[in-house]
């Protein structure tokens, strides 16, 4: 007997193949069923914010204040001008952050955050002096940006004055016409920031008599010609020592790291 052909063993396994599975088409819930849905979210929505706005339960109870040094935390809260008693959700950090920057200069980086369910938490970054300016009786304090950010009646301890001494009336223009009181201003912060630690304690005035002639005056007389802020580094190494190497002498010049100089006079 001869055997199916090819053709109808294909037939037969086609036929015998399982189809796809219908497909269940899911049907829409009851219109009762929507409506209770939509009224339970309304519900839920109106009580979320009740919670939030009308109810006692995270209402501003507090506000906290930390990392503070010069400024006391009755000042900052004071001037943060928080309303105590108010929705916690509803308080407006950035403006926050912005208000106690104007109003608090001495601040250099704040952050308000809510400190759920009844805090404001109010971490602050002051500004630290690196030279001062002498006004009058009072003193300004200049930090490491040459922002010119509070004035005070005593002089903080180890912090060196800022003398802006330019040797002539025409010298004085010239370099105020090129750079800027300000440009030179930063130019003796950069100063500030680069003399090594040993000589930093001792410094008591950064005098600027143009751009590129900057020097600094010792607690006890002693004389550092550094030049401009730039090569800060390498004028830094160069001091400390030639300190070294001529603990005598009362006047160092560094302006030029390469080739430096001592003197006994």
């Amino acid at each position: 007997m001869a055997g199916s052909t090819t053709a109808e063993r294909g037939e037969r396994q086609q036929e015998a193949a399982p189809g796809p599975p219908p497909v269940r088409r899911l049907k829409p819930p009851p219109p009762r069923t929507i409506i209770i849905l939509t009224v339970a979210l309304m519900l839920l929505g109106a009580g979320s914010v009740w919670v939030l706005y009308g109810s006692s339960w995270l209402r501003v109870e507090r506000v906290s204040v930390s990392g503070t040094r010069v400024l006391t935390p009755a000042q900052v809260r004071e001037a943060a001008d928080i309303t105590v008693g108010g929705p916690l959700i509803s308080v407006d950090t950035d403006v926050i952050e912005a208000r106690l920057r104007q109003k608090l200069p001495r601040i250099d980086v704040v952050e308000a955050v809510r400190s759920w369910p009844h805090g404001i938490g109010l971490k602050v970054t002051e500004r630290t002096p690196v030279l001062l300016v002498q006004k009058g009786r009072n003193f300004i304090e200049v930090d490491d940006e040459g922002v010119r950010f509070a004035t005070v009646s005593e002089a903080p301890k180890g912090v060196p004055a800022l003398e802006l001494t330019l040797s002539r009336p025409d010298s004085r223009a010239a370099s105020l016409r090129r750079f800027g009181e300000d440009r030179l201003v930063k130019e003796a912060v950069r100063v500030a920031g680069a003399i090594p630690a040993a000589v930093a304690r001792d410094t008591r005035t950064v005098k600027v008599r143009s751009y590129d002639d900057i020097s600094l005056e010792l607690s006890d007389g002693r004389i550092v010609a550094w030049g401009s802020g730039e090569k800060g580094a390498a004028k830094a190494r160069t001091l400390t020592a030639l300190m070294k190497a001529s603990p005598g002498a009362r006047h160092f010049d560094v302006s030029v790291p390469t080739a430096p100089a001592s003197s006994g006079s």
